[in-house]
């Protein structure tokens, strides 16, 4: 049995969640509680392509907002 995060025969969404993190997550699986589908449905790349474009800091949002109004 295939790894159903690693199949080119099923379609993906890009999830996110409240701070700000992605995941590739096949549609054939329900979404966990506290995320959200930000894109999709679409073939596994198209996904891929669109988290590589979208999360381009991989620091959690509750840290950038620490860092950006320390106490």
């Amino acid at each position: 049995m295939k790894n159903p995060f690693e199949r080119d025969d099923v379609d993906y969404h890009a999830l996110v969640n409240e701070e700000g993190q992605y995941s590739l997550w096949p549609t054939t699986i329900e979404v966990p509680a506290g995320w959200r589908v930000t894109y999709g449905p679409s073939d596994r790349q198209s996904v891929v392509n669109f988290i590589e474009g979208a999360w381009t800091d991989m620091r959690p949002k509750s840290l950038v907002d620490a860092m950006n109004n320390p106490t």
